[in-house]
C-alpha cells in the first residue's frame, strides 16, 4: 500500500490555537493570498464557490479554527475535521470517511518550505481539502469511498483499488468546466502543480474508472498522468457502480 496513508495509532488530538507562532500566521497568509489569486482561472467553480462561503472561517487574515470550520461544515453536510499527527493507517483514514470525518494535521510549513513538503500540513489539508466537503455531492462520493473501504478492509486487492480512486480523484482530479480546471487538494494547495497542468502538458484522460483502478502513482514526484472528470454528480454515480462491481466478486 502506499505509504501516504501510514503512520503510528494516534490518540484523540485537538488544535491548540494559542501554540501558533507569528510565523505561522504569515506562512498560511502568503500562502493563502497566493493561492486565491492564482486559483481564479484555474479551479473549478465549486471550490471557489464553497470557499467564498467559508469565507467567515477560512481567510487569509487568520489561521482557521477548526471548531468554527466544524460548525460549518457540520451545518452544511454534516462533515467535520478530525486533528491527526500527520498520515495515518489506511484502515483508520477510511474509516473517518465513512463517519463524515476528514483527517487533518494542526502543523504548518515554514518560509522555507512554502513551495514544496513531503508530507501533507495543515494548508494542503485545510485550504486543499475542506472547501469541497461544503458540495454534498462531493462529499458524498468521500463518504461512499470510506464506506467501501471499512466493508473490504480484508482485502487488499479493493483497498489498493480504492487508494487509486482516492489518488486520482480527491487528491490529484481534475474536472471538465470550460476546458479543464482542478479539484484535486493535491492540485489546489500546490502553487507549482497548479500552474503545472496549463504549462507541462500532461496527460489528461477522460474519466474512467476501471483505468483508473488499474493505473499506479507516485506520490513522490509531480504527476504526469490525471483524469478529468465531466461533473461530480457523474463522480458519485461511478463510485456506486463501483460498489456493486466489487459486491458482485465478493
Amino acid at each position: 500500500m502506499n505509504r501516504a496513508f501510514f503512520i503510528l495509532k494516534f490518540k484523540t488530538m485537538k488544535q491548540h490555537y494559542e501554540q501558533y507562532t507569528e510565523e505561522d500566521f504569515l506562512v498560511w497568509n502568503t500562502l493563502f493570498n497566493r493561492q486565491v489569486e492564482n486559483l481564479q482561472e484555474k479551479s473549478c467553480n465549486e471550490y471557489l464557490y464553497c470557499l467564498s462561503q467559508l469565507k467567515e472561517v477560512m481567510n487569509a487574515d487568520s489561521i482557521p479554527d477548526f471548531n468554527l470550520l466544524n460548525a460549518q461544515l457540520k451545518l452544511a453536510t454534516g462533515w467535520t475535521i478530525e486533528v491527526v499527527p500527520g498520515l495515518i493507517p489506511v484502515d483508520e483514514f477510511f474509516a473517518l470517511l465513512e463517519k463524515k470525518k476528514f483527517s487533518a494535521s494542526t502543523w504548518l510549513r515554514n518560509m522555507e518550505q512554502l513551495d514544496y513538503l513531503e508530507e501533507p500540513d495543515m494548508f494542503h489539508d485545510i485550504f486543499g481539502h475542506i472547501p469541497l466537503f461544503m458540495d454534498q455531492s462531493y462529499a458524498n462520493f468521500a463518504q461512499k469511498m470510506g464506506a467501501l473501504g471499512v466493508k473490504h478492509a480484508s482485502n487488499e486487492e479493493v483497498l489498493l483499488q480504492l487508494q487509486r480512486i482516492y489518488w486520482f480523484t480527491i487528491e490529484f482530479g481534475l474536472i471538465e468546466q470550460n476546458g479543464i480546471k482542478l479539484y484535486g487538494a493535491g492540485i489546489l494547495s500546490s502553487f507549482g502543480e497548479s500552474n503545472g497542468i496549463y504549462t507541462n502538458k500532461p496527460q489528461i484522460i477522460p474519466f474512467d474508472l476501471l483505468a483508473i483502478i488499474a493505473t499506479d502513482f507516485c506520490n513522490s514526484e509531480i504527476q504526469t498522468k490525471y483524469f478529468s472528470i465531466p461533473s461530480f454528480e457523474v463522480l458519485y454515480r461511478s463510485i456506486e457502480q463501483y460498489a456493486k462491481q466489487i459486491a458482485v466478486k465478493a
